[in-house]
């Protein structure tokens, strides 16, 4: 069907838009009272993981224009531009700067079908026309008034939106999983690492207790050899891990790696199976104190890396100091704008070990864990490009 034929209007036909500019109130620690902004406003979901909150002196000065209602569609103006979500149930929630509140007319369009709809590729299109900047995107409030809205009957749209909202159910059962999973591994990491839960030999029997030492005094130090950005080719000869891709693109195992370079290994360090590495440098003390085995011989490491080579199951290690030593790796880094972590304050580092065998059990057991994660993430995966299918063919 083409689209001259299809029933489009403008957005300011269907919905009150209300632009949320004001008087920028206090944060506080917590309250019940969230401040939603644009960095919370992501692929159609409110996410919360960094959220902030105010006083209740803060949330009436901030929905002075409109108090946020379930059914409202929330739209971001800047930072990035053109990103939407439905507000939800059961939240007080007042809208930070740039922010733009769409409160659809029940009569003429279904609040669900206009939230499907706003992320759908179509729209998108008809959103990006509008944005400017590269950098940081912006979109002006005259012109979200211009952007076009397919809205055919209420009862298609209502057939529409609870077909998709029986997705959108699944992704929410999934993401929920897996939260409750992280956090099942969070917690008993936690009482692994601090021996109040202990595994047990084939016999039933303990194992020997856990031996007290530094880093130092169990492992050797190296650190990786330049491998700027630049270096890195789509289909390359070799492997490589640069720093940076420790926060973003690995866990505590690196058991396939995503990068390449056609640099010559003579000229770079390679890895050893069961090495653990560390960056050597980052934005925070918190965010450095990040290591992972790497699994596989023969990958490049990139400066600013710290390798660790030790006798000591490497998932084990990893595992335990990104969870168990965390703060204690952060205490010793040095530096402000950049922070900095050197081979000499890590052998500080105190660490207890246990016996070879219960590592490889700890290890297997968070394994286990660690596969049903991966396995929720991949179903979530696939849903969420079922559900992109979904609104591509319906809105075409």
């Amino acid at each position: 069907m083409s689209r001259k034929k299809k029933p489009y209007y403008p957005i300011n036909q269907l919905c009150k838009v209300i632009d949320c500019e004001h008087k920028t109130a206090p944060y506080i620690e917590l309250s019940e009272y969230l401040v939603v902004r644009t960095n919370n406003v992501r692929n159609g979901i409110l996410v919360l993981d960094d959220i902030k909150y105010t006083t209740k002196e803060g949330f009436i000065e901030w929905t002075q224009r409109a108090v946020p209602e379930y059914g409202d569609v929330l739209f971001t103006r800047e930072a990035p531009a053109g990103e939407t979500c439905l507000v939800p149930s059961g939240l007080k929630i007042c809208l930070g700067q740039r922010m733009v509140l769409l409160r659809p007319n029940k009569d003429i369009i279904n609040s669900h079908f206009l939230s499907f709809y706003l992320t759908s590729k179509e729209c998108r299109r008809e959103i990006y026309q509008y944005v400017i900047g590269s950098t940081v995107t912006r979109i002006n409030i005259d012109d979200i008034l211009q952007i076009k809205i397919f809205c055919p009957s209420i009862a298609e749209q209502e057939k529409i939106a609870s077909f998709l909202g029986a997705v959108d159910r699944r992704l929410t059962q999934l993401r929920c999983k897996q939260e409750l999973l992280q956090t099942y591994k969070r917690g008993v990491m936690q009482k692994i690492f601090s021996q109040e839960i202990r595994f047990k030999q084939d016999d039933g029997e303990f194992f020997p207790n856990w031996q007290e030492t530094t880093l130092g005094k169990v492992a050797n130090f190296s650190k990786g050899k330049g491998l700027p950005k630049e270096d890195l080719v789509e289909s390359g000869n070799l492997k490589c891990i640069r720093y940076a891709e420790l926060y973003t693109l690995y866990d505590e195992v690196i058991d396939k790696v995503f990068s390449s370079t056609n640099v010559e290994p003579g000229n770079l360090i390679l890895s050893l199976e069961n090495d653990v590495i560390i960056p050597a440098s980052g934005e925070s003390a918190i965010e450095i104190a990040k290591a992972a085995c790497v699994k596989i011989s023969g990958v490049a490491l990139g400066g600013d890396l710290n390798i660790i080579k030790s006798s000591i199951n490497g998932e084990f290690l990893a595992y335990y100091l990104n969870h168990y030593r965390k703060k204690d790796i952060a205490r010793v880094a040095q530096g402000n704008t950049v922070v900095h972590l050197y081979s000499s304050q890590l052998a500080q580092i105190e660490i207890e070990i246990p016996s070879q065998e219960e590592q490889k059990k700890i290890v297997n057991f968070l394994t286990m864990i660690n596969q049903k994660i991966k396995a929720v993430s991949q179903q979530i995966d696939h849903t969420e490009q079922f559900k992109k299918g979904l609104l591509q063919k319906m809105f075409v």
